[in-house]
C-alpha cells in the first residue's frame, strides 16, 4: 500500500501534469533539475569532464557525486512527507534538484556553475494562478471600507506575496473554494502584503520568510477579526498548519458559515447582524482603522 497510494495519485493527476509541462517555466525547470544527469552521462558532452573516479571514467558518476545526489533524494522526500498538493510536491523536486545541480556543476568548473546559477535566477519565478475565482482583490485603501460596508457579510482574506512559493502553491485551493463558498454573506478576499506594506503592518501579518506567516487567513465577521490561521506564538513565529483544502473548511467552519450567509442573503436586511461562530484567541491587530463608509 505504502508504494500502491502515491502511484494512484500520481496517475490521477497524470491530467494536471500535462498541462503544467506544456508551461515554459516547468519545462525549462524539469531540464535545469536533470541538468547534471544529462552532462554526466551524455556523450559526448561528457568526454572533457573531469572525475574522480579510480578508473578515469568521465561519463559515470564519482563517490562524491552519489553522495549529494542521494542527500538530494533525502531531503526531497523529508520535505515531500508535509506536502498537500501536486505542485508542492513538484517544486520541492524543482527547488532541491537544482540546489544539488549548482553545487555539483560548481565542484566541476566554476564556470559552468556560475552558468548554471544564472540558468536558474532567470527561470526561478513560477507562474501565477491564472484559473476562475471568485475573489475580491484589496488595496491598503480598500481593505478598511470594504470590511465595514456591510457588517453582516462575512470576509475570508488572504493575505499573500507573489514572490512566496507558499502563497502561490495555496493559491489554487484558495481559488477552488471561493467557486465552492461565496455567496452573498460570505466573501472571500485577497491583499498583497508584499506590495502593501502597511497593510501587513495594520494586521499584524510578518513578511519575513524566518516566521513563515504568509500565507496567512483571517476570517472577519462584523467587521472584526474572529480568528487567523496560522496562529502566532509569543516569539511571533506562525504555529505549523497545513494549508489544506480539509484544513480550511474545518477550522474556518466554512459549511456552517456558508448555510449561515445563505439565510442572511435570502431574509434581507431584516436579519440582525450575526455573532461570531467561534472566538479564537489570536494575534489581532490592537486598534482597528478608522473606516469610511
Amino acid at each position: 500500500m505504502a508504494v500502491l497510494a502515491p502511484l494512484i495519485a500520481l496517475i490521477y493527476s497524470i491530467p494536471r501534469l500535462s498541462r503544467w509541462l506544456a508551461r515554459p517555466y516547468y519545462l525549462l525547470s524539469a531540464l535545469l533539475s536533470a541538468a547534471f544527469l544529462l552532462v554526466r552521462k551524455l556523450p559526448p558532452v561528457c568526454y572533457n569532464l573531469p572525475t574522480q573516479r579510480e578508473d578515469g571514467n568521465p561519463c559515470d558518476f564519482d563517490w562524491r557525486e552519489v553522495e549529494i545526489l542521494m542527500f538530494l533524494s533525502a531531503i526531497v522526500m523529508m520535505k515531500n512527507r508535509r506536502s498537500i498538493t501536486v505542485e508542492q510536491h513538484i517544486g520541492n523536486i524543482f527547488m532541491f534538484s537544482k540546489v544539488a545541480n549548482a553545487i555539483l556543476f560548481f565542484r566541476l568548473d566554476i564556470r559552468m556553475g556560475l552558468l548554471y546559477l544564472t540558468l536558474c535566477i532567470v527561470t526561478c519565478k513560477p507562474p501565477l494562478y491564472m484559473g476562475p475565482e471568485y475573489i475580491k482583490y484589496f488595496s491598503d485603501k480598500t481593505i478598511d471600507e470594504e470590511l465595514a460596508r456591510d457588517k453582516r457579510v462575512t470576509w475570508i482574506v488572504e493575505f499573500f506575496a507573489n514572490w512566496s512559493n507558499d502563497c502561490q502553491s495555496f493559491a489554487p485551493i484558495y481559488a477552488d473554494l471561493s467557486l465552492k463558498y461565496n455567496c452573498t454573506g460570505l466573501n472571500f478576499g485577497k491583499v498583497d502584503v508584499g506590495r502593501y506594506t502597511d497593510v501587513s503592518t495594520r494586521y499584524k501579518v510578518s513578511t519575513s520568510p524566518l516566521t513563515k506567516q504568509l500565507p496567512t487567513l483571517i476570517l472577519f465577521q462584523g467587521g472584526k477579526e474572529v480568528m487567523r490561521r496560522p496562529q502566532i506564538d509569543k516569539k511571533g513565529r506562525a504555529v505549523s498548519w497545513t494549508f489544506s483544502e480539509e484544513n480550511v473548511i474545518r477550522e474556518f467552519n466554512l459549511n456552517e458559515l456558508y448555510h449561515r450567509a445563505k439565510k442572511v442573503s435570502k431574509a434581507g436586511d431584516n436579519i440582525p447582524e450575526e455573532e461570531p461562530i467561534a472566538q479564537m484567541p489570536t494575534a489581532a491587530p490592537d486598534q482597528e482603522s478608522k473606516k469610511d463608509k
